[in-house]
């Protein structure tokens, strides 16, 4: 099985590998009673952009990965779902520069999905839900992963066409033996900490027609 070729309409695209956590380093020193172990993951790349329908796309790809050494969520009803991140999943972060609030998507290989809204860091919009759910797709051959999710226009930040929103990076990796790595662009904290706000290092501007039409 060969994996989708993506199909990307002609706009700027941002596409950057992602780091393990150094707690979650790739590899574990053999001790007295536990072998040397490697991380399954070759290479991590996610790819973002805004599409003309007002879409925010985001794809992530494993390369020369160990999959037998992953456990891959299986698909599934797609439906909101929480603690994703328990299991192998990929999460974006996004936010307005200057405000506190932010909003986390987790997009799990099931087709299971999650939208949370912050007024701050950690401090969750309970009464938020989200008014529209993103399109995922998912597959996988012998050593390569890939999954796309759609984020529509009305789950993102309620911001004019052409703003620029900071934007996060991550994803958990469930390893076979049970343990988590856990990947993003950049990591600013001892332990893994995806929502800090210094860690929103990458910019996506929200879809925009050009100038002179309509």
């Amino acid at each position: 099985m060969s994996l989708p070729s993506p199909e990307r309409p002609r706009v700027p695209t941002i596409t950057i590998g992602l780091r393990p956590h150094p707690t979650t380093a790739p590899l574990q020193p053999a001790t007295d009673d536990r072998p040397t172990v490697t991380s399954p993951v070759g290479m991590l790349l996610a790819t973002m952009y805004a599409a003309p329908d007002g879409t925010a796309v985001f794809e992530f790809k494993l390369e020369d990965s160990r999959l037998e050494a992953i456990r891959i969520p299986a698909a599934t009803e797609p439906r909101p779902t929480d603690a994703l991140w328990r299991h192998t999943c990929f999460e974006v972060f996004m936010g307005v520069k200057g405000e506190p609030g932010y909003r986390e998507f987790n997009f799990s290989p099931s087709g299971q999905w999650a939208i949370y809204d912050f007024r701050a860091c950690r401090e969750r919009s309970e009464d938020y839900a989200a008014d529209a759910a993103p399109e995922l797709r998912f597959a996988q051959d012998d050593n390569a992963a890939w999954l796309e999710a759609r984020v529509p226009s009305a789950a993102l930040p309620a911001v004019p066409p052409g703003t620029e929103l900071e934007i996060g990076l991550a994803a958990v990796i469930e390893r076979k033996d049970g343990e988590l790595e856990y990947w993003a662009v950049q990591h600013v904290a001892e332990q893994p900490d995806f929502h800090a706000r210094n860690s929103f290092v990458l910019m996506l501007k929200t879809w925009a027609e050009p100038d002179g039409k309509k």
